[in-house]
């Protein structure tokens, strides 16, 4: 199966959502959830994240995780990551509670397909958000992990290699060769499969998968809205009034020297409507 109909198969059955001038979402991507331990990406920008998802409940936002919101390959137990992050998850039940809450799966957390999994939320492979009689406006909203072979038709056996071997590795310094994370040139073919295809379909898709934010200057088919996992920041992207706006959460300090968590503004806005 090719790049082209593992994302046109994404689509098929896809959730539609409305897309207005009154809409406000929030799209987030690779958060990494773990365990705690050392290998839990996630634990040095919780701080972060919690801030973040206080300030879009608090504003009316609905968010929509766009995969791997949970590291399922280094972790087998669903149950041990919600335990660690209760105040994530708890969060994440608020906004379920007022239908605000939409949640794709990725290449690592593809279990998730199972209900079994994680039964209290109900995952997608792909969203659609779609204005009122203006279908060419529509936003594709997917992982993006489809544009690998590796990391879609053969995700068990990449999944086995990280929990076996490239998790070990990284512990002592060797990043894993085959991430579009992680490998420059990994991350570059995979941002060219999903620009293509856009370009290709003329659909306005906005993935993760890579962990590289991207938000042209002028209006463009490929956006990315980064990861939750930067060394000192995360990244995501808010839809509001009609547009949309790459955004930075990150550590300031103020004349006091303490320590605040700030909003920063790197990108856009695009207009959509």
């Amino acid at each position: 199966m090719s790049v082209s109909s593992r994302l046109v198969r994404a689509f098929e059955n896809a959730l539609v959502l409305p897309l207005t001038r009154c809409s406000r979402y929030v799209l987030m991507s690779d958060c990494h959830r773990g365990v705690g331990t050392t290998s839990d990406n996630f634990l040095k920008n919780q701080h972060l994240y919690f801030a973040a998802l206080e300030h879009y409940y608090k504003k009316g936002f609905t968010y929509i995780e766009l995969g791997d919101g949970d590291e399922l390959w280094e972790n087998r137990c669903m149950k041990n990551i919600i335990e660690m992050h209760e105040t994530v998850f708890e969060m994440f039940s608020k906004f379920c509670r007022q239908n605000r809450l939409y949640l794709i799966y990725g290449n690592h957390d593809m279990v998730k397909k199972k209900k079994s999994c994680c039964p209290m939320f109900h995952f997608h492979e792909g969203i659609i958000l779609c204005p009122p009689n203006m279908p060419q406006r529509a936003l594709y909203l997917t992982h993006g992990h489809q544009a690998s072979l590796l990391n879609s038709t053969f995700w068990r056996v990449a999944c086995f290699l990280v929990r076996y071997i490239w998790s070990p590795l990284e512990s002592v310094g060797v990043l894993d060769p085959t991430s579009a994370a992680k490998n420059y040139h990994v991350k570059s073919k995979c941002e060219t499969r999903l620009r293509n295809w856009a370009v290709q379909n003329k659909h306005i898709l906005i993935t993760g998968h890579t962990h590289r934010p991207v938000m042209p200057e002028e209006p463009a088919y490929y956006y990315n809205t980064g990861s939750c996992v930067h060394p000192r920041s995360i990244t995501c992207i808010e839809i509001e009034q009609g547009a949309m706006k790459l955004v930075k959460w990150y550590m300031s300090v103020r004349a006091d020297n303490s320590l605040y968590v700030t909003r920063e503004e790197i990108g856009g806005p695009v207009l959509l409507l």
